[in-house]
């Protein structure tokens, strides 16, 4: 049996035998639903990353909330509770004024290519035993990567 190795076109991850970058995204939800009081203290971290690396997923607006969300988890060490209690007007969806969700004609994009050292696949590769850890190695690496193109420049 041969198998076809492709990169997925957003994050660079490679995918092998079918396995894709949301496959692995759906691996890690599992994970955490089977062990909610363990594993779901990442979850915000864990969606956020598959995003910022799949950034078409995102509006323009969107990409912009999740890079400042980037930094507010990692760099400030502000807890989802906390973002939830103060954004919970502007993300309003009765009161919104733009998309969070990325369509075809109107989707998210870096300015500055980014070169990202730590994807989703990397996460499952290593298993469920340290996923928290792992989780926030990924985050890191994300907001590393980030800062070192010049995508967070913008961000205060």
């Amino acid at each position: 049996m041969v198998s076809i190795t492709q990169r997925c076109h957003e994050c660079s991850a490679i995918w092998t035998e079918d396995v894709t970058c949301e496959n692995h995204f759906h691996q890690m939800g599992f994970w955490e639903m089977e062990n909610l009081s363990l594993l779901g203290e990442v979850h915000h971290l864990m969606v956020l990353s598959y995003h910022l690396q799949h950034p078409s997923l995102y509006s323009p607006e969107g990409l912009r909330g999740a890079m400042t969300l980037l930094v507010d988890f990692v760099e400030r060490g502000i807890t989802p509770a906390e973002v939830r209690q103060r954004d919970r007007a502007i993300v309003d969806s009765g009161k919104r004024r733009f998309k969070i969700k990325g369509t075809a004609a109107s989707h998210g994009a870096y300015e500055h290519p980014v070169h990202w050292t730590m994807t989703a696949a990397d996460v499952t590769a290593k298993g469920v035993t340290h996923y928290c850890d792992n989780v926030r190695a990924w985050a890191r690496s994300i907001y590393e990567a980030l800062k070192a193109s010049g995508n967070l420049a913008a961000i205060g």
